[in-house]
């Protein structure tokens, strides 16, 4: 049963509930699937896409830290053709909204697959600019303001349907990015994508990743996540999914206090299959026990002193 006061309208798309799951996180749902029905949640943010299938890189790829864990995964996906014909019909069943994420190494990539994914009946794009350019000498896409501008612009016109660029962290100034990805045409921005980090193995001396770094995630990261979300919200007037070591309901209320409208739930998956779905009611208790009329009202309602 669907509770009015959760519904949250995010980029023009209207969502059940706040509660959607991140990128790499989640595979396709059908995993989680076996635990709950995944229908239950606002949205489901599908496994990175890139254009040619991948598989990945080399193990080890995955390392726990203390309160996260480092990720090296390197994209590892069907491929977005095979996404759109063989998988996306099955999690459209699921009834929850589709976020797509895709990833690519050039301009020509991104306008190709956000054209197909335009049509594939998703409801939002999600544009991972963590990437490497390779034709300005591999620095990422997303660390360069112009860039960020010039990718979107470029991308926005081959899409039907919302775009969010998904900005990264490591960045000096978060809010430059995020307004030049606003001045490019984004319908919205999500945020963050993991710190760089690195863990090494003090007995063989070397790293604990065969790439030597990865993507710090989990709630070590969430007061970083917490301060960019709040300082992008008071940067831009586009809307907000924000993520970024979100465990708890009250992890997700603090969220969408420092400006997100969506919260997106990543690690937290792997420590606990039901974490999503937990938010989901936690968030339906807060509302009730606040009376409120709904979850958006919270929404960018922090005082700072």
């Amino acid at each position: 049963m669907i509770n009015d006061k959760l519904k949250v309208n995010f980029c023009g798309v209207e969502f059940k509930n706040p509660v959607v799951t991140s990128s790499g996180t989640y595979g396709f749902g059908h995993e989680y699937n076996m635990f709950y029905d995944v229908g239950r949640l606002g949205g489901l943010g599908m496994k990175g896409l890139t254009l040619k299938p991948r598989t990945g890189n080399p193990p080890p790829r995955v390392y726990e830290t203390p309160s996260g864990m480092l990720n090296s995964v390197g994209l590892q996906n069907p491929g977005v053709e095979a996404f759109c014909k063989d998988i996306l019909p099955d999690v459209k069943k699921f009834g929850s909204k589709i976020i797509v994420n895709i990833s690519g190494n050039t301009v020509e990539d991104y306008c190709k697959m956000a054209e197909i994914i335009s049509e594939s009946g998703s409801d939002i794009i999600e544009m991972n600019i963590s990437c490497p350019n390779v034709k300005k000498g591999g620095a990422s896409f997303g660390t360069d303001a112009k860039v960020v501008n010039e990718i979107t612009s470029q991308v926005k016109k081959y899409c039907q349907i919302p775009l969010v660029v998904k900005l990264t962290p490591n960045v000096t100034d978060i809010a430059e990015i995020a307004r030049a990805a606003e001045a490019g045409g984004a319908d919205g921005l999500s945020l963050i994508n993991t710190l760089l980090g690195m863990s090494i193995d003090i007995k063989t001396k070397r790293p604990r990743l065969k790439n030597n770094v990865g993507g710090l995630s989990g709630p070590c990261v969430k007061p970083v996540a917490v301060r960019m979300v709040w300082q992008v919200a008071n940067a831009v007037n586009i809307p907000i999914m924000g993520m970024g070591g979100i465990s708890t309901w009250e992890d997700a209320v603090e969220f969408m206090m420092a400006g997100a409208t969506l919260v997106s739930v990543g690690s937290a998956n792997f420590a606990d299959p039901y974490s999503a779905v937990k938010i989901v009611d936690g968030l339906e208790k807060y509302v009730e026990d606040n009376k409120l009329n709904n979850i958006s009202d919270i929404i960018s309602c922090v005082e700072p002193f």
